[in-house]
């Protein structure tokens, strides 16, 4: 007997369900209705989606800042040049322009010098010659 009783459990169990409305054959879930939650997919893809944004949109702030830090950057060591290249054509202007004035003192140093020692060597010259007969000097020397 136990045997029957088993058999007919199943049968059993399908006509109450049925009764209920339910199909005992039915074991897996309705399709989700169109408003139902997105599948896993449908959630990857939009992750996928998302992070794709994201990524482009970081990707194009950092060129436009890239651009942005480099043209100042380029703008800066134009003018740091510039004002360097001014201070060194002032600065040599300046050295050459004391270059000149030390040069020009030194050449009138030098000039008074020659020709202060051109008049002793003349002076002396002149003392030589008013003790040789025949010179100039020495005629000049014999008139009073």
């Amino acid at each position: 007997m136990k045997t029957s009783s088993i058999r007919w459990v199943p049968v059993a169990l399908a006509l109450s369900l049925a009764s209920l409305g339910l199909s005992a054959t039915a074991q897996t879930q309705p399709a989700p209705a169109p408003s139902a939650q997105p599948s896993t997919v449908d959630k990857v893809e939009n992750t996928g989606e998302k992070a794709w944004d994201s990524t482009k949109s970081g990707t194009r702030k950092a060129v436009n800042a890239t651009e942005d830090g480099t043209k100042k950057a380029w703008t800066s060591t134009k003018k740091t040049s510039k004002k360097a290249w001014h201070a060194t054509k002032s600065g040599t202007r300046k050295a050459a322009h004391k270059t000149e004035n030390v040069a020009s003192r030194a050449g009138h140093a030098v000039s008074n010098t020659a020709t202060a020692a051109a008049d002793k060597t003349r002076q002396v010259g002149d003392k030589i010659g008013e003790k040789i007969p025949g010179t100039a000097q020495n005629e000049a020397a014999k008139k009073p």
